[in-house]
This record gives C-alpha cells, sequence and structure tokens, in this order.
C-alpha cells in the first residue's frame, strides 16, 4: 500500500466515483459519499456557472449535517473535477469558488497545472490527476499532483489504450504515491484485483450511470442495463479525443458507429459552449455487463462491498 494523505486513509472502501460529464450531480455525489466511497462531479456540470457555488453549498451542509448525525459512520469526502485544457474559460472562476468550499479533493484532466496544483494545495487539498500513459504520469507528479489516476483501456469517457497491467507496473517503478485505477471496473472482485495490481483504488464510473441519484435519462439508464462490452465503441470523433461510447446512441443520433470518422484533436474545445454531441452520444466504459438493473447507489455500492469481501474469502485474505 503506498503512503496517501489524511484525507483518503479514511475510506472504509477502496473506490473513488469518477465524474460524469453531465451525469453526476449533488444527489449522486452525496449518496456516493453517504456510502462510503469518493463522490466526485465536474465542475463544468454545472450551468450556468453560479450554479457551482449552490452545489457545493448543498454537497457541503448536506454532508456535514451527515456527519453530525452519523458520528460513528461519516461520509467519505468528495472530489470535483476541473478540466484544465486551454480551451476551459471557466477553470479559474471554477477553481476560486471551489477554494471558497475548501474542496478536498480535486481531480484534473486534459493537462497537468503546476499553478493549479498549488492553488489546491493553498487551501489544503489534494490533486489526482488522470493519465493514458507513463509519459503523462511523470509530467503530472513533476508538476505537482499528489496522486495519479490510471486510465486503462476500456474506460468510460475519455480513455487510453494501455492494458491496466502494464500501466499500473510501469507507474508503480518510481511512484509510491496514491493511485486510482479506471478501466471496466464494476465489481468487487475488480475492485481487489485493482489492489492486486499496485493500484490503492478503484475509480468507477459507468456503474454509476444506472443508478437513480444519476442525472441520465431514463433511456440512457436503461441501455447500460442492456449493453454490455460488444456495445461499446472507442472513437476521437466528439471531443477530439479518444473515448468510449454506447454504440446504441450513435447510432440514434444518424451515424455508423463503425464507420466513424476521425476528428481534428487541435480543434477539441471544454469551454462554456462545448459541443451539444456531448448530450446526444453516451459515453460509457466496457465494465457494464454486470449491471442488471437500476438501482441506488447504496444498492449498488452494498453489492460491490458484498463481492469485494466475497472474492478476499476466496483467496483466504481474511
Amino acid at each position: 500500500m503506498s503512503r496517501l494523505p489524511p484525507v483518503l486513509q479514511k475510506l472504509t472502501f477502496p473506490v473513488i466515483g469518477s465524474p460524469l460529464f453531465i451525469i453526476s450531480n449533488p444527489q449522486l455525489v452525496i449518496a456516493q459519499c453517504k456510502a462510503g466511497i469518493v463522490g466526485s462531479m465536474p465542475a463544468l456540470n454545472a450551468r450556468p456557472a453560479a450554479q457551482l457555488d449552490d452545489w457545493l453549498a448543498e454537497i457541503t451542509e448536506t454532508l456535514a449535517a451527515h456527519d453530525r448525525a452519523h458520528p460513528e459512520q461519516p461520509a467519505a469526502p468528495f472530489a470535483i473535477n476541473q478540466i484544465v485544457h486551454k480551451s476551459n474559460d471557466r477553470l479559474e472562476q471554477d477553481m476560486a469558488v471551489c477554494a471558497k468550499y475548501h474542496v478536498p479533493i480535486v481531480i484534473t484532466s486534459l493537462g497537468a497545472r503546476e499553478d493549479v496544483n498549488q492553488a489546491v494545495h493553498g487551501w489544503g487539498g489534494v490533486v489526482l490527476h488522470d493519465i493514458i500513459n507513463n509519459k503523462f504520469a511523470h509530467k503530472a507528479i513533476e508538476k505537482g499532483a499528489d496522486g495519479l489516476i490510471a486510465v486503462a483501456a476500456g474506460a468510460g469517457g475519455h480513455a487510453g489504450v494501455k492494458s491496466p497491467f502494464a500501466l499500473i507496473q510501469e507507474i508503480r517503478q518510481w511512484f509510491d504515491g496514491p493511485v486510482a485505477l479506471s478501466g471496466s471496473i464494476a465489481s468487487g472482485g475488480a475492485v481487489l484485483a485493482a489492489q492486486a495490481m499496485g493500484a490503492d483504488f478503484a475509480y468507477i464510473g459507468s456503474a454509476f450511470i444506472a443508478t437513480h441519484e444519476a442525472r441520465a435519462s431514463e433511456a440512457y439508464k436503461q441501455a447500460i442495463v442492456d449493453s454490455n462490452s460488444d456495445d461499446i465503441i472507442y472513437s476521437n470523433l466528439f471531443t477530439g479525443v479518444h473515448g468510449n461510447y454506447l454504440a446504441s446512441s450513435i447510432r440514434a443520433a444518424g451515424l455508423d458507429p463503425e464507420n466513424l470518422p476521425a476528428s481534428d484533436p487541435s480543434k477539441m474545445s471544454f469551454g462554456s459552449d462545448r459541443t451539444k454531441a456531448w448530450k446526444d452520444i453516451w459515453g460509457c466504459g466496457q465494465g457494464i455487463g454486470t449491471i442488471d438493473a437500476v438501482t441506488s447507489t447504496a444498492e449498488l455500492v452494498a453489492r460491490l462491498r458484498r463481492e469485494y469481501q466475497a472474492a478476499r474469502e476466496r483467496l483466504q485474505l481474511v
């Protein structure tokens, strides 16, 4: 086990809920934290930008009330995802709001920024940066990130192509800080496998789309239930960055998922006018074959915990 900052030592279950664009909202984040895992959401989900202040107030006040009522079982910390790519024209404003609420964990994506890391450290927060290869991992730590999120093949949304075995092995040759692993994790056994490989946490996103609290359409949630890894398409058409998407949503948009054109990465944009295609094309990872019903977040985490314990018992780890 690597050295973990105090805020990450409080978890009773080694899972971080990944920030889901459009889908993650205060209700999902709060439910995840109450269930004992890190809940997170992208700052850009708050639209208009002023809504982020309201959402962070709701999250912090609700979790504080929960902890007062249940001191024996306090909620896990929450995280806010910041897209630090130069096209995000809200970054400075959103960071100021995060500073106001002393957001405990900031997840940064699409470019390592020393100034962002310093700002988070200034209010006592921790930065986890998501990466798709060892080269980007080195850059993130060199610029002051506290930990890494290794986004391996099969992850939902923006994803890499590296095997999780290769990615974690390479990172652990030189880095002993916090590492979360992302990529097709949707069972308790997979959470334990992530730890066995050398990660501290499993980073789970797609499974939470099919929860009552998620801000996804019922059609989207049902598509998660009805689909499996054969229904996932890897493309950079929609944002300029390669990611995984549900084929059914691509067909619904009038496109052939098997014959998608490539996008120009130099034109990717993550600002206030972010492309509407994200609202119509559904991001999703390859791990959804285990999702057979829409449930509450609490029920999903409870299942993961049961499966995790069962996996430990099979391996005689208890």
